[in-house]
This record gives C-alpha cells, structure tokens and sequence, in this order.
C-alpha cells in the first residue's frame, strides 16, 4: 500500500468512527482541558471547576465498571494471563472504541464481547475507551530466556517488508486510530493476522486484510514471534 492510500485511509478511519459515535468533548480530553485551564487566572479555573468535577465523576465511573466488567479477563491493570485475551494496557483510546463499536453492531466475532457491548450506549464506548486510553503499558512477564535473535531479525525484516512500521510505528506503540501492538501476546497476534488473511476477521476498513494479503501463510508466525517481543514505549 502506497504512503499516501495509508495516509487517507487513516484520515478516513478517524473521521468516521467519530462521525458515527459523534463523539464530543470526552471526559480525558475534558480532564485535560481543565488542566490547562487551571493553569489560567483563577476566575477561569473557578469557572472551569464544575467542568472538570464532572469528567473526574465520569472517569471515576468507568474506572470502577472496567474493574467489574473487563478486569475478571483483561486485568486490572489491563494485562491478563488468560491464553488469547488481548493485552489492553497502553492501548490508543480511538482504536479501542473503533473495536468496541464493531463487536457492538455484530460486525467483529466475539460471543463474549458481542454480549458486553450490545447494550452500550455510545457514551459508554467512550468511556470505556477513555479509560482503557489512560492505562500504562505494562510489560510482560521476563522470559526464561531472551528472544531468539534469528526469529526475530526475520520478523524485523518482515514488519519492514511489509510496511507493519509505516502505520504502526518503529517500536510498534501505534497512534491516530491505529493500534499498540508492541508487546502484544504472541498467540492473539496470530490469531489476529490469520484472522485479517482468511478474511474471517473483519477491520473498519480493509488496510490490514489488503497488506496481509501479500504475506505468505508460513510467515505470520514469525510476525507474530517478533511483535511480541518487541515491547515498545
């Protein structure tokens, strides 16, 4: 894919997943708009208070449903140990919400998360997001021993082969809708790249279905190998 088909498709990702959420002020961005605002004189912070009250209640809020909806298979901290759960911690907000709008309208597979999301509202996709945005990376567990360092020259040369860096970023933290995957278990990226290549897993656009396209089926493994090992910032 040319840099600049990449380049309009992530125009296009954003522009319409915050046109069909209408996504306004969110309660981080609203934080930290208070933030700054309290930086001003203080008859704008005094004016700004109820604002940021009210986000900080929000946050609180979906601090403690992420705690008794998600944490019991993500974590708490957003890193779990359950075999094939995504790791969360560090995830991009609007990437997050993107994902949960698709299991919401039945568009991405997944019984559990389909029956979590269905009955949110779209301000419960923000919120959830928002907090789910907040969450440090949390790095994973040390090995027993280092990453092979053949494996992952092959799958370095692979992620540059195929543009996996263009969008995803050198140390693979992503950014504008487009997801961290540095650190990611090493069993969900597989299943998510055989996923896009068998068509099975559905995107909001087709970008990653069209690159993995030109990626043999005997490589996604060593893909996988090396993006979970590279554990990002």
């Amino acid at each position: 894919m040319a840099a600049s088909e990449v380049a309009a498709w992530r125009r296009h990702a954003v522009l319409a997943v915050l046109a069909s959420l209408a996504i306004a002020a969110s309660p981080v961005q609203a934080q930290v708009q208070s933030k700054t605002q309290a930086r001003k004189p203080a008859a704008r912070a005094t004016a700004a208070s109820p604002a940021a009250s009210a986000a900080s209640s929000v946050a609180a809020d979906y601090s403690e449903r992420f705690r008794t909806v998600c944490a019991a298979c993500h974590g708490a901290n957003g890193r779990s140990d359950v075999a094939g759960v995504p790791v969360l911690a560090g995830q991009q907000s609007l990437y997050t919400v993107t994902q949960l709008f698709l299991f919401r309208e039945g568009r991405r597979r997944n019984d559990a998360m389909i029956a979590l999301a269905k009955p949110m509202k779209d301000a419960d996709l923000r919120g959830f997001s928002d907090f789910i945005g907040t969450l440090p990376p949390v790095p994973a567990p040390a090995p027993g021993a280092p990453p092979d360092a053949a494996r992952m020259g092959q799958g370095q040369a692979l992620a540059q082969q195929h543009k996996c860096l263009f969008c995803h970023g050198d140390d693979l933290a992503g950014g504008q809708g487009v997801p961290r995957i540095g650190g990611q278990k090493e069993d969900y990226v597989l299943a998510t790249l055989q996923g896009f290549k068998s068509g099975e897993r559905p995107g909001y656009t087709r970008a990653m279905t069209e690159a993995l396209s030109q990626v043999p089926v005997q490589d996604l493994d060593l893909l996988a190998y090396y993006v979970a090992n590279l554990a990002g910032k």
